[in-house]
């Protein structure tokens, strides 16, 4: 091809693909706009963190601002001579997951790290939300030597019961991975947890910050030592609640990432580019949650190549490149769904959590790479930052309510949100009005109530519409009607960047 025919067609891709991406944007923003200001983000930033007080086990402080809870799990690993009492519940349920709840600690440490300093008022609350969730973990990961308690609750007995956290009798098995029975993928992101917290209070609370990044040390070792799945060790205990259908590959080269940034120790570096190539750094993966970490490890590490050029990341620049490429409409790399309203589709159960995810994932490399005013070539098109922002206001603004369906999936922002949410605490009558034990049987009447929640769970995200944009606000619809901690952790930083615009 001439070379003046190559460098025309390039700026005619360029420029269909801005087209396309505007007319993306404006479409949908043109069929239903809401336009959010800065104040706005703000409020739903503040919600988005209170959410966690309701989430919370153990025992509240006197500053609790979600006041319809109680405490609960007092006893929690008590008959097993081990102190696990606290952290978060995952879902509506009463159970204490640890694979979700220290990627939820992750996620929101990294939020904070990268936008805190746009939290302003709201950097207090946010600290305390890791560290409800971080004190729990150092717990698990310290108590015992060469051992990790993962979980606490038996799942399949808690779901056949509708009782509020501060009622619950179901069995408070505590569950563990161990030399003989290993769990690499919850150990290591349990490790990522504890080292991007520490990085969180380094300069508000440096004896605290360093005891999270030792505790993040040794369980990362611990995972890598004894390597397997925890899939494999508990099978129906964590399956197939929290299964790791990944392995446990991709939380190695993750926990290992984060213990490099929160530490500097070159050791961890090392590991990285000696083991990154068996550990997925070849790998492209398209989805970033709880159980993938591939695209967030990607990002991660590529803000060293951007920021100082360091040539030993740049495989993971090139395929963070290929992650955004594969979210931005007309370009050869370009497979995302999206609905008819421009939310990003994923999964018919719980698809918000991608959004959330995904949006954050967008506005952390947008900030990367206007660090040094790079941009991403998907084939020949050029994406910027801004254009990586523009994706990530739509779909922000479609959960606080700009969609077709002109309803916030946030509970308690805006006139109309889900207030029929699959959360026990929420639906059942509050224990400071209603102090009688409801017991287990007995709280399925709330379950099936067509009335709405009681107790407003301000903040949370549910899983929100079907891939027409459709969303049933029922609390048996659990697949869109239930909030989760994993949710909302990721939403905290790209509200708090919007916020500051």
């Amino acid at each position: 091809m001439p070379k003046e025919m190559a460098s025309t067609s390039t700026l005619n891709n360029a420029l269909c693909l801005h087209f396309l991406l505007m007319l993306m944007l404006c479409s949908f923003n043109h069929q239903f706009s809401f336009g959010f200001s800065s104040q706005e983000y703000h409020e739903a930033l503040e919600k988005s963190i209170l959410f966690f007080e309701g989430q919370r086990s153990g025992r509240l402080p006197s500053n609790q601002r979600l006041t319809w809870r109680g405490d609960s799990g007092l006893s929690d690993g008590s008959s097993y001579h081990v102190d696990l009492v606290g952290g978060y519940y995952d879902a509506g349920d009463n159970v204490k997951f640890g694979l979700p709840m220290a990627f939820t600690t992750t996620l929101l440490a990294w939020s904070v790290i990268e936008f805190g300093g746009s939290m302003h008022d709201q950097i207090d609350n946010a600290r305390e939300a890791i560290r409800w969730s971080a004190d729990y973990l150092l717990k698990a990961a310290t108590t015992t030597p060469d051992t990790l308690y993962v979980q606490v609750g038996e799942p399949n007995l808690d779901h056949r019961c509708w009782e509020r956290p501060e009622d619950m009798d179901t069995p408070r098995n505590v569950y563990k991975v161990s030399p003989q029975n290993p769990g690499s993928d919850v150990a290591a992101e349990t490790a990522a947890a504890l080292a991007a917290s520490s990085l969180v209070f380094k300069d508000t609370d440096p004896a605290y910050s360093s005891k999270l990044l030792q505790a993040a040390i040794n369980v990362f070792n611990f995972a890598d030592r004894y390597r397997g799945s925890y899939s494999d060790s508990l099978n129906s205990i964590v399956c197939p609640f929290y299964c790791s259908y990944s392995g446990y590959h991709d939380e190695l080269l993750w926990g290992a990432s984060w213990i490099y940034k929160a530490s500097g120790i070159h050791s961890y570096m090392e590991f990285i580019q000696s083991n990154g190539h068996i550990l997925g750094a070849d790998d492209d993966g398209y989805t970033f949650s709880w159980d993938d970490k591939r695209p967030g490890t990607k990002i991660l590490l590529s803000k060293d190549f951007l920021e100082k050029n360091s040539e030993q990341f740049q495989l993971y620049k090139a395929h963070a490149d290929n992650y955004i490429c594969s979210l931005v409409p007309g370009n050869p790399g370009f497979q995302a769904q999206y609905t008819p309203g421009g939310v990003l589709y994923k999964d018919s159960s719980s698809d918000l959590q991608y959004v959330t995810s995904t949006s954050f994932l967008l506005l952390t490399y947008a900030k990367y790479l206007n660090s040094n005013g790079g941009a991403v070539s998907c084939g020949t098109s050029r994406v910027t930052g801004q254009n990586l922002i523009n994706l990530a206001r739509k779909q922000v603004d479609y959960i606080l309510g700009d969609n077709p369906k002109g309803m916030s999936y946030m509970v308690g922002f805006g006139e109309r949100y889900p207030n029929h949410i699959h959360h026990r605490g929420s639906s059942l009558p509050s224990i400071h009005q209603q102090p009688q034990k409801i017991s287990c049987n007995s709280g399925f009447q709330y379950l099936n109530s067509g009335s709405p929640n009681p107790n407003v769970l301000v903040g949370a995200v549910v899983g929100g519409p079907d891939s027409s944009d459709n969303f049933s606000d029922d609390r048996n619809n659990y697949q869109q009607s239930e909030p989760a901690t994993y949710i909302n952790a990721p939403f905290v930083g790209a509200l708090a960047f919007f916020s500051a615009q």
